[in-house]
């Protein structure tokens, strides 16, 4: 009798946790009122919906918990259950996302898509075990140069110090091996560092340059695409499995259908993004292509194995051969 009482006691505890719901806390560099941030809200939204009002999301956009690298150790520690955060963002977690945003190693963006679904189970795979759940991939867009002064080759980039994602030393060794000068930073110091002048350049995607008016300090875009952005929502899996079993299957289904409406748009939005950056004095500077293709080669060393686990590097390129060979020379 004893241990019936105390196992419908355990029901009735279980229950009522079930019954509080589950408020999950997420961090983000979305500015206000951008694609994104629009994005993670609706999110919020249909998932309080789709729960019966179990799961709340509270959304910390505009990178006030920090730049990504804050973000994750915030996860880490549980003052954040959960960020939106880009592929290379990811590294203090797992190295191998970076892997699609290698610059120039794609010979475009449907290359690179084509061989992200390729990698995706491995990425995904990988994620879990760091105890991490992926509810949704996106994409970001073209990453693109911006600088202060035009430079058309890594020649014309001797004194022009870049700015370098902080917490990845082996990215600093790479672009030094490209014969760049590297500045490790947190996204969240870009703005002052570009009007300090302790950077000169910054590689991002231009609907974000547009929405933080970071063009104003680097009005110089380069031409050719540097490299190609994805994003996650990434959920701490202790916190996720809260969520009632038979919920999560739901809350999965809206962020993913959320992502790919927002694939669907980006590249229309980055390009009107660059159209009015151009009207606002963004001046886009015809670049040297190959030049740039032969300095990221030298670089290779350093990636594999350093930025990017060696054998999944390896799994990159293979996709990449397999969607339709190697990038432009």
């Amino acid at each position: 009798m004893r241990k019936l009482l105390l196992a419908m006691l355990f029901v009735a505890l279980a229950s009522r946790a079930n019954a509080q719901g589950v408020t999950i806390k997420l961090g983000t560099l979305a500015p206000q009122g951008s694609t994104w941030h629009d994005l993670l809200r609706e999110m919020g939204q249909r998932w309080e919906e789709v729960s019966g009002g179990q799961v709340k999301l509270r959304i910390y956009a505009g990178g006030t918990q920090g730049g990504e690298a804050e973000m994750v150790r915030k996860m880490a520690v549980g003052q954040l259950q959960a960020a939106s955060i880009s592929n290379f963002g990811m590294h203090d977690i797992a190295a191998e996302p970076a892997g699609l945003t290698i610059p120039f190693i794609f010979r475009d963006e449907e290359q690179m898509q084509c061989a992200f679904k390729k990698t995706r189970p491995r990425m995904d795979e990988v994620l879990q075990q760091r105890g991490y759940v992926p509810v949704q991939w996106s994409t970001v867009g073209n990453v693109q140069l911006f600088c202060d002064k035009p430079h058309r080759s890594p020649a014309d980039m001797d004194e022009a110090k870049i700015w370098v994602w902080e917490g990845d030393p082996k990215s600093v060794e790479a672009f030094r091996l490209a014969g760049l000068k590297p500045m490790v930073l947190s996204s969240s110091d870009i703005v002052p560092a570009l009007q300090t002048g302790m950077i000169d350049c910054v590689s991002n995607v231009p609907l974000y340059m547009l929405t933080t008016r970071l063009f104003e300090r680097a009005p110089y875009m380069m031409d050719t695409t540097w490299a190609y952005l994805t994003g996650a929502t990434l959920v701490r899996k202790d916190v996720w499995e809260k969520v009632p079993a038979d919920i999560r299957p739901k809350l999965i289904a809206v962020a993913q259908e959320l992502g790919d409406k927002v694939d669907a748009e980006v590249r229309r939005l980055n390009q009107d993004a660059i159209a009015a950056m151009e009207k606002q004095g963004l001046h886009v500077v015809q670049s040297d292509a190959v030049a740039w293709r032969a300095a990221m080669e030298k670089t290779r060393p350093a990636v594999r194995g350093g930025v990017v686990p060696a054998d999944f590097y390896d799994q990159v390129i293979a996709a990449r051969e397999a969607c339709g060979g190697e990038a432009k020379k």
